[in-house]
């Protein structure tokens, strides 16, 4: 095993296990600078910004990295815009989705200067409206058109067809764009689309973006002259397994002919295809075990650290970091946790591995440590950033203290209805 399998040194990995522990969360600010490069340059024949999508990773660290490198942000809460903003995001690179937003995330957009605050539904507007003429500071928004186009994605990351509960349908987006044109707390900047997450193929971002341009002719036909750009979003896939994932130039000729012809910017939202495989998860081995015909590897890490296995049924790789050639086994990596679906890798044929030693979960940068939990009561992993031959510790490891923060057995104020 080398550094070009796992895109970090395996001697920082292990230094990284013995000196901070495990499991952690270790990020490599070279890898997501590459991915962010090859998009940018791919994208070149259009104005156009990358919208780093927040919940992929959220951690400051990454986040640094990316402001550095001139992207935007994809939020969908309030909480993601004080983690932009924290970083030093411009506000008005800022895109705010999200079918739920409340009327108090609505006004700190605003008066943050959000860039683009997506309406997503006719009654959404109606509060859009309301707290802008409350707060008294013109909202810059854009429209979320559900463009029922479909993707080949997992169920549960699919969010750009007609029975998705995201964006506005179709046919309603020129009214509902008249109706933003009427308001004098409102300016409509753009049309934005989100198909998905993890899409191997671009033919789905063509032709939505076709769609989005229909709706800016009879936009522009109705006499509205705002739009700035069209936000194209949907998460482009990367290769975890066997999968192909579409190249950043393969991208650009889907979407950016139509989005230039039109005379308009292009927003993108990649949140996996920048930091997924820039991020590994330590995990060590604690027990092995023999039951039912199975061999068990227990491991450190299970599904409150990382979900995605048990939840999406995805497969990561598992590597050991200690070198050596050795025989080859079937095993399932199981965590500590108390529930039949708590596992990493189930059939997966790996190197014989004792207990001791310190295994990297690949791919791990992107929906890894974002949709962890403490349930069980065990306190969430720390991440790592590494640069170079340089790592620091950006989030520590959470302690049994914190998992009763905030908490009290006795009560110190007794309410009345």
């Amino acid at each position: 095993m080398g550094a070009g399998v796992l895109g970090f040194d395996p001697g920082l990995l292990r230094s990284i296990a013995e000196r901070v522990g495990t499991p952690a969360y270790v990020y490599s600010t070279n890898l997501i600078r590459a991915q962010y490069h090859a998009l940018d340059d791919a994208l070149q024949g259009v104005r156009h910004r990358i919208c780093y999508s927040v919940k992929a990773n959220g951690n400051l660290g990454v986040l640094r990295v990316l402001k550095q490198l001139g992207a935007g942000a994809d939020i969908v809460s309030v909480g993601e815009l004080r983690r932009a903003l924290a970083a030093g995001f411009d506000p008005d690179g800022i895109v705010f989705s999200g079918v739920g937003k409340t009327p108090v995330e609505i006004a700190e957009a605003i008066q943050a200067g959000v860039g683009f605050i997506n309406i997503e539904s006719t009654s959404e507007l109606a509060v859009v409206i309301g707290v802008a003429t409350d707060v008294g500071t013109p909202a810059h928004v854009g429209i979320r058109v559900n463009p029922d186009v479909a993707t080949d994605t997992h169920p549960y990351t699919k969010t750009g067809e007609k029975t998705a509960k995201f964006g506005v349908p179709f046919d309603e987006v020129a009214g509902v764009a008249r109706r933003i044109a009427d308001e004098r707390s409102l300016v409509l900047r753009g049309l934005a689309m989100h198909l998905g997450s993890q899409i191997t193929d671009v033919t789905p971002y063509q032709r939505g973006t076709a769609k989005l341009l229909e709706l800016v002719s009879a936009i522009r036909a109705a006499g509205i002259t705002t739009l700035e750009a069209l936000d194209v979003g949907g998460g482009l896939g990367v290769r975890y397994h066997h999968e192909k994932a579409p190249t950043p130039k393969a991208f650009a000729d889907a979407v950016v002919p139509g989005v230039k012809a039109a005379g308009l910017g292009l927003l993108c939202e990649p949140g996996r295809y920048l930091v997924a495989n820039a991020g590994v998860l330590l995990t060590r081995v604690l027990y092995r075990k023999h039951a039912g015909g199975k061999e068990y590897v227990i491991v450190d890490a299970g599904m409150t650290d990382f979900v995605r296995p048990s939840h999406y049924n995805a497969h990561h790789e598992i590597i050991p970091l200690r070198d050596g050639k050795r025989d080859e086994e079937i095993v399932n990596v199981v965590g500590p946790i108390c529930e039949s679906g708590d596992f990493l890798a189930l059939d997966r044929k790996l190197p014989v591995v004792a207990p001791g030693e310190v295994l990297a979960v690949l791919g791990t940068g992107a929906y890894g440590f974002v949709m962890s939990s403490t349930y069980n009561q065990r306190p969430r992993p720390p991440e790592i950033v590494v640069e170079g031959d340089r790592y620091y510790v950006a989030r520590q490891r959470e302690t049994l203290e914190d998992l009763t923060r905030g908490e009290t057995a006795e009560p110190t104020t007794w309410y009345r209805t």
